[in-house]
């Protein structure tokens, strides 16, 4: 009888962790966990798409809900007029709204007799000395510079908004993306690191740049989220309060993705991936050839076998 009675049916191995799929999509734990071990091609390319999502929404914003009434309060203004000399020159003696929405409203006072109160998101004020921008949180007032002529009638002012309107398009979208591809950059470094400690007290695998690329793809669901939120801003689903509470959730967006993404990395005790000596090849592992080359694997299938034995 062998000295040794343990079957290999009472052998309880733990369940190998199930690897990390390929980096493709960044809305779960391990979709974004995975991006670890990604190229920092894809990881750009997945980047690249997230920052055009977010574009189209801001595009598709001022599309629908803000140039409509620019071109329509400039459609409503007198054909003559000017800024110059820090001074608003206007025939158009009312102050009711040149056009409004719920979102954004335009006003001129060129006699400087007060604005009235309107219920809108943001007011743009053309004021006798000054233009404001005003919303429910308060107003930011600019002076008119001293040494520029303004003209502020309705002829100049659609003829510069035809030939430029497209280059606000385009300059918008590319500003966009910069600001994102910036905002991803500096987030990620500074997440990275904190990614790689909470990793190394968790127990996981990651190398410092594979945090990086964690901490950064942690960051797209958040964005998106965002783009989310401008669309159903637009559409009227949700106010401007509601607006802005979802931007600041979406930081904390962020960092959820961060921390519970980092969970979902290789256990560093994990060694089922790994080979098991630093001499082993890829294709010695694949074949499950003994780590040691002076270990005993037993009778040879070449040598021949004692019956008796």
């Amino acid at each position: 009888m062998s000295h040794d009675d343990t079957k290999p049916s009472d052998i309880h191995e733990a369940p190998a962790e199930e690897p990390l799929s390929r980096a493709w999509q960044p809305l779960t734990r391990r979709g974004v966990a995975a991006f670890s071990r990604a190229s920092v091609g894809r990881l750009i390319f997945i980047q690249f798409i997230v920052a055009l999502l977010v574009a189209a929404a801001v595009l598709w914003f001022l599309a629908t809900v803000w140039f409509p009434i620019i071109r329509e309060s400039i459609g409503r203004l007198p054909d003559t007029g000017t800024i110059q000399n820090r001074q608003l020159t206007s025939p158009r003696t009312s102050t009711a709204p040149l056009s409004e929405n719920r979102f954004l409203t335009f006003l001129v006072d060129a006699a400087g007799t007060g604005t009235p109160s309107v219920a809108t998101d943001f007011r743009v004020e053309f004021r006798q000395h000054n233009a404001a921008l005003c919303s429910i949180y308060g107003c930011l007032v600019r002076e008119y510079p001293p040494d520029w002529t303004i003209q502020f009638n309705r002829p100049e002012l659609e003829s510069w908004w035809g030939a430029w309107q497209l280059a606000i398009y385009a300059f918008t979208g590319v500003a966009v993306v910069v600001w994102l591809f910036a905002s991803w950059f500096v987030l990620a470094t500074l997440y990275g690191p904190i990614a790689r400690i909470y990793s190394f007290f968790k127990d996981r695998r990651v190398t410092l740049v594979g945090s990086w690329k964690l901490a950064a793809a942690a960051l797209l669901p958040g964005a998106l989220m965002v783009a989310g939120a401008i669309v159903l801003y637009g559409l009227g689903l949700i106010g401007l309060q509601q607006l802005l509470i979802l931007w600041v959730l979406h930081f904390i967006v962020g960092w959820v993705y961060l921390f519970a993404s980092s969970l979902q990395l290789p256990s560093a005790s994990d060694t089922a991936n790994l080979p098991r000596n630093p001499f082993e090849t890829e294709m010695e592992a694949k074949h499950g050839r003994a780590s040691n080359p002076f270990a005993d694997d037993g009778p040879s299938s070449s040598t021949p076998q004692d019956p008796q034995a």
